[in-house]
């Protein structure tokens, strides 16, 4: 017999039906919320429809994930009911050239909505995660389907424990109240408060329904501009977002090799400006400061 939803009540299920009514509305861009038990990958998922002719809008959220992957072949997976790891289908009708945005759009929202839900400081690193400091928070992969259609995912963590982290350079929503709240030493008047705005922040109800609203009208100004990021202010919007930009990064390119140099920007297109060198792909580390080490 598989375990109960509700057997850890500070995990508790995602209400399909409640979801779909907040989020799916004539005219709008969500056509369907469909919460699942368990998935291989949500992208793989939402892929496969994506092929069998599945409209634009569609969301699968998988309570827990088995063969989740991040960017570059990464694996992602996080206990039961212990985060948001979900996915959408898109068809941009926007030039191709300039749909290398839509991770970065993603990153914006889900970072915005993030700051003002859980109320943290949510910074990105070039392309699309996000952190808080230095640790990550979430992860986003994007990838390209038939037909037009893009596959956007994300794994947030919200409420795993320091045990349960994949990686130790990783965070939750719920260790970053926590340590807020510890370094805060709260009064004993205070820690009923402390409690319940930690309950409030690791709610995932609220979570998802503010990314996908967010997403929604980022999407939405990003279309109606035919994807240029400049004219919607999203490239101002991710650039004031940035971890990145401003920082001497150590960036793995394809092929082993290495540059270092001071994140100036984002291009147009997207692309990070180091130096006098413009990178399509990379996996980026921030250096530390010589103070620092």
């Amino acid at each position: 017999m598989s375990e109960s939803p509700f057997t850890d009540l500070d995990r508790p299920p995602l209400n399909q039906a409640a979801l779909s009514r907040a989020l799916v509305r004539s005219g709008g861009l969500w056509s369907g919320v469909t919460v699942v038990d368990r998935a291989g990958s949500t992208n793989a998922d939402l892929a496969e429809r994506a092929r069998a002719g599945e409209g634009e809008g569609a969301v699968l959220i998988a309570e827990a994930q088995f063969a989740g992957r991040g960017r570059l072949g990464r694996a992602w997976n996080a206990p039961p009911r212990s985060g948001l790891t979900f996915s959408v289908l898109l068809r941009p009708e926007v030039p191709v050239a300039r749909q290398g945005w839509l991770p970065l759009l993603f990153g914006v929202a889900a970072a915005s909505a993030v700051r003002r839900v859980a109320e943290i400081d949510v910074r990105l690193k070039w392309p699309n995660d996000l952190l808080v400091g230095e640790r990550k928070l979430a992860g986003i992969l994007a990838e390209r389907a038939e037909d037009g259609a893009v596959v956007v995912g994300m794994g947030l963590n919200v409420s795993l424990r320091p045990d349960e982290l994949p990686v130790d350079t990783a965070t939750s929503i719920a260790i970053e109240h926590d340590g807020r709240a510890k370094n805060g030493r709260p009064s004993a008047g205070d820690e009923r408060h402390s409690l319940d705005e930690r309950a409030r922040a690791t709610d995932r109800d609220p979570l998802i329904r503010a990314i996908l609203r967010e997403v929604e009208s980022h999407y939405r100004e990003w279309q109606s501009a035919d994807g240029d990021a400049d004219a919607c202010g999203l490239r101002a919007a991710y650039q004031a977002s940035s971890a990145t930009i401003g920082r001497e990064v150590r960036v793995e390119l394809p092929g082993g090799h290495f540059l270092t140099g001071v994140a100036t920007g984002v291009d147009a297109a997207g692309h990070l400006q180091v130096g006098d060198r413009t990178l399509t792909a990379g996996d980026v580390v921030h250096v530390r400061p010589s103070s620092q080490l």
